[in-house]
């Protein structure tokens, strides 16, 4: 299966949680979808089905497919500290979610198609490659030609600041200022269960 496509709305319903970010069809239905989502008395999950479903869910919110996800846990599991954690790292490390942590697209989806469609760039360059890995101390900018781009002057007029990146709404240019720590970053990720899942 390929990168989902589908509606965002419906995973997640799935997983309990808007893990696509602000989603108001989902505040207003957040029970499990299908025809017995609210009358369905759901077993209690065995340890794999609650490992599985976080990875799946981590997949989904990060927008990585299996081969890549599972290249991303053995980096993390070369890297010096808990296998979890560098696991999270690496995920904020890459270019596209640093594009929707910065704010200049509403999702990591939208953000990955303004990096694939060449309207950021990395250093100075221009970088296509959604899954880049962005170093402490690089810049990433919107391209001369993209700053007029409506999705982008949108999203920009609603930024959340962070403490790890440096962001000027006005030009449009951010530092990535260092890596974050587990606790500065919001979502709602038992990254044990990952480790878990895959150290059986």
């Amino acid at each position: 299966m390929a990168r989902y496509t589908g509606p965002s709305t419906k995973i997640a319903r799935k997983f309990g949680e808007p893990i696509f970010g602000s989603d108001k069809y989902f505040e207003k239905r957040n029970f499990p979808p299908g025809q017995h989502g609210l009358a369905a008395k759901r077993k209690k999950s065995k340890d794999y089905a609650m490992q599985l479903k976080e990875k799946q869910k981590v997949k989904y919110m990060y927008g990585v497919l299996e081969r890549q996800f599972h290249n991303t846990y053995a980096k993390a599991c070369r890297l010096e500290g808990q296998k979890g954690e560098n696991l999270i790292m690496l995920l904020e490390s890459r270019l596209d979610n640093i594009v929707y942590r910065m704010g200049i697209a509403p999702t990591r989806a939208a953000a990955r198609q303004l990096v694939s469609h060449n309207h950021i760039t990395l250093n100075g360059v221009v970088c296509s490659i959604p899954s880049t890995q962005v170093k402490a101390g690089d810049t990433i900018a919107v391209r001369e030609r993209s700053k007029s781009l409506e999705v982008i002057q949108n999203s920009v007029a609603s930024v959340t600041k962070y403490s790890w990146i440096d962001f000027d709404t006005k030009t449009l240019v951010g530092k990535f200022l260092n890596v974050p720590t587990r606790t500065e970053i919001p979502e709602n990720i038992n990254e044990q269960l990952i480790v878990d899942l895959y150290s059986k």
